[in-house]
């Protein structure tokens, strides 16, 4: 089969052929991927900035499937089933595990981290246990449900920030697709005070019509720090330190702040304690999405292509084979996500 490998030694992304991988354990699922996601988790790890598996791995932990088989174990799927993967998995046996925190184990189990510990989903069939397989309902398309995954870490995230009161001052910052996806979500639930922020010109523009959807204001990071607003919940989608450091200083007393986006690991940010103290800040962060792909499928469901229409959100469908330009599009910004469309 085809698949699109990533060797960490000399930093190479390449098209290869890889044997299909076949069931050898009885809770095994292999699934023929459908649509599949490239994440800036991805791209930090094409980079060199986010560990990964040392030997050759196919990327891609988002992504939409239909079953092709199964072990003996597995009882609720049948073959054609349409369901997306959740790529983590806890070794169901630590103390993490077994308190609902299997996103802090420190093992994993043999199908944890899909796409980073493990074979995942930018290949024709990917591997994985019955416990990350779950079936979509049949209004729920393959293409939109490659969605589902960024979904569930929102919908994990969302759980904790709440309760976030309508009329709430909000910004989001960072308009890639975990930003307009915040920003969607926010919509949905009711919220109507949201500044989007994002300061590649290309990407404001790709994101017009979803903006006047919404009514939402989207400015450069620069216009914000120039108005004065103050916001009751700031959620970062950038993952870039300067950028959450300015953030802290736009907080009102009593607000909030989720950092969302993944940052290097070597980065810094400079905090004031005194600060903290004196607003009662919170500091929110976001790893990964336990127990949270159900939430997931119901907010694809809820959210459906009235706001998770791939032009209102600039998403970009490519072929595997055209992974370098993929790739390339999204570093520069001129998308807000790339998804390969392996077959429907």
């Amino acid at each position: 089969m085809n698949a699109v490998q990533f060797a960490s030694r000399d930093k190479k992304l390449a098209l290869v052929q890889v044997p299909t991988p076949v069931i050898s354990h009885p809770r095994e699922v292999l699934v023929k991927v459908a649509y599949s996601g490239v994440c800036g988790t991805d791209l930090h790890i094409i980079s060199g900035n986010f560990p990964c598996n040392p030997l050759p791995l196919t990327l891609g932990h988002e992504f939409s499937a239909t079953v092709v088989d199964f072990g003996s174990e597995v009882t609720h799927l049948t073959r054609g089933d349409r369901v997306v993967v959740d790529p983590n998995s806890g070794c169901h046996k630590c103390g993490f595990c077994h308190s609902g925190r299997p996103h802090f184990c420190t093992t994993g189990g043999f199908y944890a981290n899909l796409g980073v510990k493990n074979h995942g989903g930018w290949a024709q069939f990917c591997l994985c246990s019955v416990e990350q397989v779950h079936k979509l309902p049949k209004e729920i398309s393959l293409r939109v449900a490659a969605l589902a995954e960024p979904l569930s870490c929102l919908a994990h995230r969302w759980g904790l920030i709440s309760p976030v009161p309508v009329g709430a001052n909000i910004l989001v910052a960072g308009a890639g697709i975990i930003g307009t996806l915040w920003v969607c979500l926010l919509h949905l639930h009711g919220h109507r005070r949201v500044t989007l922020t994002e300061i590649n010109p290309s990407r404001r523009l790709l994101l017009k019509e979803l903006m006047d959807d919404t009514g939402f204001q989207l400015k450069t990071p620069q216009d914000v720090q120039n108005s004065g607003a103050n916001f009751d919940l700031i959620i970062d989608c950038t993952g870039h330190g300067p950028a959450i450091e300015s953030a802290l200083k736009l907080l009102d007393r009593g607000g909030k702040i989720c950092i969302f986006g993944v940052a290097p690991p070597g980065a810094k940010i400079e905090v004031s304690p005194f600060e903290v103290y004196m607003k009662e800040l919170t500091i929110l962060s976001v790893k990964v999405n336990p127990f949270a792909f159900p939430k997931a499928v119901a907010l694809v469901q809820a959210l459906s292509e009235k706001y998770l229409d791939y032009e209102k959100l600039g998403v970009k469908v490519f072929e595997l084979e055209d992974f370098p330009r993929a790739v390339e599009l999204l570093k520069t910004g001129n998308i807000t996500k790339a998804i390969f469309q392996i077959s429907e």
